[in-house]
């Protein structure tokens, strides 16, 4: 089969031929209709930060997909040929303690496909049945590989109630994004979202912002507060970006007894007010990896099958895996003029 894979260490990566996939009897042989670039599928492409420190090559990589079920294995059920599935990225082991008490999202033993294994940029894909994701029919085909990444989204959002709440978003990378519709789908009143870039911040209106700001503006604290009517503070604020400064300006933003959502990474240590800004202010921090398996899949699908949720304005670009290059370096311009980027093999 062909597939996008690392052959050696270094920037960069191939689209050609590799071994064929032999089959463990707890798998599903997916023959993949679609996938999506992550940001973190760029260290593993650029080869930095922590993926020379973690990946093994030669790899397939990418974990956001899906596909059609063309062989399940001897050990597995609930499967046939045919199946529609998404994947669960996060191969969780359900014998350590956090899965056995309902938090297999962070199993101790966790292992990502595409990270730590083989994954869906390809043609065909091997994933544990446990892993995937049955869809009741091909509704959500042509997005179903953004399953995943939404699941993200939906977690960091109703980790608790935001109906009638205000919200405060920042960063609009495809995760702010999909958070900032999220928000609106779930009642929540007003999102406000900062980000840098003219173009995400259009996207994030389009779904559903009531005001997007500039990070760059003077005295942004009192932009953002005075943007959502909330001289107290956001009843929420959702941290998706990493970036140092948002991190402190999340805390600072939310009011006294408010929730904040802590998804983006940050590239270093961060220093906080911690006394200030968090404990006297009696501030609830949520760190979110991943999805709730498989809680998080039951409201992403609901969302996007009743259509509170249209993530059709995230999707900017499309393109052949083979021209994975062009795929990339969109995600990596500066100017950030994209939303999510999807592959087809």
């Amino acid at each position: 089969m062909n597939a996008l894979h690392k052959d050696k260490a270094g920037p960069g990566a191939s689209f050609g031929p590799v071994e064929d996939i032999k089959l463990k009897p707890d798998e599903l042989l997916i023959k993949v209709h679609l996938a999506s670039i992550c940001g973190s599928d760029m260290p593993i492409y650029q080869w930095n930060s922590w993926a020379p420190r973690r990946v093994k090559v030669p790899m397939v990589f990418g974990h956001e997909f899906c596909g059609t079920v063309i062989e399940a294995g001897a050990g597995t059920r609930d499967f046939a040929k045919g199946d529609f599935v998404s994947v669960e990225s996060h191969i969780y082991c359900g014998l350590c303690y956090q899965c056995r008490n309902g938090q297999r999202h962070v199993c101790r033993s966790m292992k990502i496909i595409g990270v730590d294994g083989p994954g869906g940029f390809a043609e065909y894909a091997a994933v544990p049945a446990r892993c995937a994701w049955k869809h009741k029919d091909d509704k959500l085909k042509d997005i179903g590989s953004l399953m995943e990444p939404l699941g993200n989204a939906v977690y960091s959002v109703l980790v608790e109630e935001v109906a009638c709440r205000s919200v405060l978003v920042l960063g609009c990378g495809p995760q702010g994004l999909f958070s900032v519709a999220v928000a609106k789908a779930s009642g929540a009143s007003p999102v406000v979202a900062v980000e840098g870039s003219e173009f995400r911040a259009d996207l994030a209106r389009r779904l559903g912002a009531h005001d997007v700001i500039d990070p760059a503006k003077l005295n942004l604290l009192e932009q953002v507060l005075k943007s959502g009517k909330a001289p107290d503070g956001f009843d929420v604020v959702l941290e998706m970006s990493g970036a140092a400064a948002a991190i402190s300006l999340a805390l600072k933003a939310v009011k006294n007894g408010g929730r904040v959502t802590a998804f983006g990474i940050p590239s270093r240590p961060v220093e906080l007010d911690w006394a200030n800004d968090v404990i006297f202010k009696g501030v609830r921090i949520y760190g979110i990896v991943g999805r709730q398996v498989f809680e998080t899949w039951y409201k992403t699908e609901s969302l996007l099958n009743s259509g509170a949720v249209n993530v059709g304005p995230v999707i900017t670009h499309r393109f052949s895996m083979k021209d994975f290059k062009q795929g990339f370096e969109v995600m990596a311009a500066a100017e950030k003029k994209c939303g999510k980027v999807l592959l087809v093999p």
